[in-house]
C-alpha cells in the first residue's frame, strides 16, 4: 500500500513513485537476501511480514503516520499557522509528499547537500534553516531560481559579515534577476547560531535590506537550543526568546525594511522545532496584525518516539486533543545470555539513535509475547545490553525509540507495517532515505 498523493503539488510525484521500481540488493540492510533481483514493488506484492526481514530493524507503522500527519495538520490549521516541516528528520521524499499533500507550505532543511535532494525530487518551496556562504553553492541557488520560476528558496543571516561574504558571491548577478530572499536569524546567549542582540540583528537586516541581489523577507530563529524539558524556568526562557523575535519583527517593519517582501515573498516569522511550537504560535501570534505569517518548522511530529518527544511535545502536554504516536520501532535478536540478568540483542549504536535517550523494550515476540521487559543499560556499535528481562536466546525484542532525527539517517530503505502491535506485522511500503 504506497499511501503517497498522486499529484501533490510542489514535489515530482513521478520521481517519488519511481523510487518503487529500485531494484532491491545487498546495500539495504533491512532487506533479506530472498529478495535480491526484485523491484520494492515486486517485493511488497508478495506480501511480506515482518518473519520475512532479519534483525537488527527499523521500521515505521502505517498508522500511526498518517495518525500524525493529520493530527499536526488539523493543528495548524486551527491556529492559522503555515508549515514548512524540517526534511532532515527523514530525508525521505515519500514522507515529504505526504506532508506536502497534508497541507505543508515547503520543507525545510538545514545544509546545502539536503537543498540538492530536495530539488531532485522537485521540491519548489524551499526553507534553508542556515547561513548558506559557499559561492559555488549560492551559484547553484540563483541559477535554479533562474531555471525554474516556481522555484522558492530562503535562507538565513545572523550577521552583517555574513551578508557581506554573500553579496560579494553574488557581485556578478544581473539586477534583474530574481534575489535571494533572507530572513534575519535571532539568536540567544547558550543558543545556536543568530545575532545575540536585537541591535546586531537589526544591523544584519539592514545591510540585507541594502545588498543588491538580496531581499529581506523576515525574522527566523529556533527556541529548541535554549530548553530541554517542559519545566517552567525552560518555558520562561523560550517565551521571553520568541517575545525578542516578535520586538524584532515590529522594529524591522516600524523602519521600513520588510517592504521588500511583496507579492511573490510572503513577510515571515518563523520559528517552532517540533518541542514548543504551541509556545511560539502564542508568542508570535501579535505580529500577524501587520500581515506577517507565522511559519513553524516541526519536523519530528510525522514519526514521534517513545522517548524524548513522547515528554516534551505539546500534544503530549494539553495543546491538542490528542496526542501523537511513535511511528518508529527497534527490532533485535537475543543472541546472548551470558550471565543470570543479562541478555545482548544484535541491535546497537549502529542501528538505533541514543543521544536522547536509550531503547525501551516494549514487547516480546513469541509464544508469551508479554513477558517481564526489562531495561536497556547500554549500546554499544552493534549490541544491546538487556538487563533483568524474560527473555531467551532467539527471542524477537521490539524496541521503543528517542529521537527520530538520528534513527532515519542508520536506514537507507525502512519497511512500513501496516500494525507495529500485531501478532503477525505485514509490510505495506518501504521508505527510501537520503542521507
Amino acid at each position: 500500500m504506497n499511501t503517497t498523493t498522486p499529484h501533490t503539488p510542489g514535489i515530482d510525484t513521478e520521481r517519488v513513485t519511481a523510487l518503487a521500481g529500485e531494484v532491491l540488493d545487498w546495500r539495504f540492510k533491512a532487506v533479506p537476501a530472498h529478495a535480491w533481483g526484485s523491484t520494492v514493488a515486486e517485493f511488497l506484492a508478495t506480501k511480506p511480514t515482518l518473519d520475512d526481514l532479519g534483525t537488527p530493524l527499523l521500521t515505521l507503522d502505517a498508522s500511526a503516520l498518517e495518525h500524525n500527519l493529520h493530527t499536526m495538520a488539523a493543528w495548524c490549521a486551527a491556529a492559522d499557522v503555515d508549515l514548512a516541516p524540517h526534511g532532515k528528520t527523514t530525508m525521505a521524499p515519500a514522507l515529504w509528499q505526504r506532508q506536502l499533500a497534508a497541507g505543508a507550505r515547503a520543507i525545510t532543511l538545514a545544509n546545502l547537500a539536503q537543498v540538492r535532494v530536495a530539488r531532485a525530487f522537485g521540491i519548489q518551496r524551499i526553507h534553508l534553516a542556515n547561513s548558506l556562504l559557499d559561492p559555488a553553492g549560492l551559484h547553484w541557488i540563483t541559477a535554479e531560481l533562474d531555471r525554474d520560476p516556481l522555484f522558492s528558496f530562503t535562507c538565513w543571516a545572523d550577521s552583517v559579515l555574513t551578508v557581506d561574504l554573500v553579496r560579494q558571491a553574488l557581485t556578478d548577478r544581473p539586477a534583474s534577476a530574481r534575489p535571494l530572499d533572507v530572513c534575519v536569524e535571532l539568536g540567544a546567549s547558550g543558543g545556536r547560531t543568530g545575532a545575540r542582540t536585537l541591535q546586531k540583528a537589526l544591523a544584519t537586516a539592514q545591510a540585507i535590506h541594502a545588498a543588491p541581489g538580496m531581499r529581506l523577507v523576515g525574522v527566523s530563529g529556533y527556541e529548541g537550543a535554549l530548553a530541554h524539558d517542559a519545566s517552567p524556568a525552560s518555558l520562561t526562557a523560550v517565551e521571553n526568546y520568541l517575545r525578542k523575535m516578535a520586538e524584532l519583527h515590529d522594529r524591522l517593519r516600524d523602519e521600513g525594511l520588510l517592504d521588500a517582501a511583496d507579492a511573490t515573498a510572503d513577510t515571515v516569522i518563523t520559528a517552532g522545532g517540533s518541542a514548543y511550537f504551541d509556545t511560539a504560535v502564542r508568542e508570535l501570534a501579535p505580529v500577524r496584525k501587520s500581515g506577517t505569517r507565522i511559519l513553524l518548522r516541526s519536523g519530528a511530529y510525522i514519526v514521534h518516539d517513545d522517548g524524548f518527544y513522547r515528554t516534551i511535545s505539546p500534544l503530549a502536554r494539553g495543546a491538542g486533543p490528542v496526542p501523537l504516536r511513535s511511528a518508529m520501532h527497534g527490532w533485535a535478536q537475543v543472541i546472548s545470555q551470558p550471565e543470570r540478568a543479562l541478555a545482548l540483542l544484535d541491535g546497537g549504536k549502529r542501528d538505533f539513535p541514543f543521544d536522547e535517550g536509550l531503547p525501551e523494550p516494549q514487547l516480546v515476540r513469541g509464544p508469551s509475547r508479554l513477558r517481564d521487559h526489562g531495561r536497556v543499560t547500554a549500546l554499544n556499535d552493534q549490541h544491546t545490553f538487556l538487563r533483568d528481562a524474560d527473555v531467551r536466546v532467539g527471542d524477537i525484542v521490539r524496541l521503543g525509540l528517542s529521537h527520530p532525527c538520528t534513527a532515519f539517517d542508520k536506514w537507507n530503505l525502512i519497511p512500513v507495517v501496516n500494525d507495529a502491535d500485531a501478532a503477525q506485522p505485514h509490510l505495506v511500503d518501504m521508505v527510501r532515505t537520503f542521507f
